[in-house]
């Protein structure tokens, strides 16, 4: 009817009040110096010149008031030198190459605004790791973080490669860049492998140590989350494994062994699941050397 209201527009101008007020914060003259302290840090990721000129979506989902200030102080701690660019983006994180005095990093920040999480706790309830802890949204978020630093390291003593976490801090996590200086590597699904049969057999081995040696389940284990680097898988995306105590632990091994012999069929072979689980389960699983970098 004429003259009554547009409701989309409305709801237009309702997001972009949202977004106008969201980062109020920053008008604070201690956050505006912060900002400052570090603006040409993050500029490979922000774009050029004043926040305004920003990429105002990447920083409004991943950039807030608690990320600024856990980046001003890496930075100051000499853990960052500059973000440079993104290499992955998902819904829980967005992963930045960065410039680091020891070489590149991979720097993995993980939204705190975003309601997925919401679905990841059946990752973490259970865990006797992470009993009695707070389910606010963001100490979830701080609890994944420290969840993934953890596997990283039990996965690196069990000889599993494994990205070297370096730091973290809330919600930021900086880690060992797997690829080459300007680059990561790519992930097995966008590879061709020239013996498809040794790559299965190596993940096959993986999931066995990290069951039996390492007692994990990575629980989202395929070729969405294997790096292929110098003839060699690397095994990401480590947040939501969980110990062999949970109550959905054997559930998703079999999730991971499925998703493995999957990648194995399409690519080639012949492979059973039922037998690659019994393979996983009952044959003794080799003792790797532990990767470097531990504490």
């Amino acid at each position: 009817m004429a003259g009554e209201p547009d409701e989309e527009w409305d709801n237009h101008l309702d997001a972009l009040q949202r977004a106008a007020t969201q980062h109020q914060w920053m008008d604070e003259p201690r956050y505006k110096r912060l900002f400052r302290d570090i603006e040409d840090r993050i500029s490979g990721v922000l774009g050029t010149g004043e926040y305004e000129w920003a990429d105002r979506r990447v920083f409004d989902s991943v950039f807030d008031q608690s990320t600024l200030l856990a980046l001003h102080k890496l930075i100051q701690g000499g853990e960052i030198e500059t973000l440079d660019f993104p290499i992955a983006r998902g819904k829980e994180a967005h992963v930045f190459h960065a410039t680091t005095a020891n070489g590149p990093a991979a720097v993995k920040i993980f939204h705190t605004t975003n309601a997925v999480f919401k679905s990841l706790s059946k990752y973490i309830d259970g865990d006797p790791r992470f009993s009695g802890l707070k389910r606010r949204h963001r100490e979830l978020v701080n609890i994944w973080v420290r969840k993934e630093l953890r596997n990283l390291r039990r996965c690196r003593k069990h000889g599993i490669p494994v990205p070297m976490p370096r730091a973290n801090l809330r919600n930021v996590l900086v880690m060992d860049l797997v690829g080459n200086e300007n680059s990561p590597a790519p992930r097995l699904k966008d590879v061709s492998v020239d013996d498809v049969e040794d790559v299965f057999e190596k993940l096959i081995t993986y999931i066995a140590v990290l069951w039996q040696n390492a007692t994990l389940v990575h629980s989202d284990f395929s070729e969405f989350n294997v790096l292929w680097h110098e003839g060699t898988p690397w095994i990401i995306d480590v947040g939501q494994a969980v110990v062999e105590q949970h109550p959905s632990s054997k559930e998703f091994l079999v999730r991971d062994v499925t998703r493995t012999v999957e990648w194995a069929n399409r690519n080639g072979m012949t492979v059973d699941t039922a037998e690659s689980v019994l393979r996983v389960i009952e044959d003794p699983a080799p003792n790797l050397e532990p990767l470097p970098g531990l504490d």
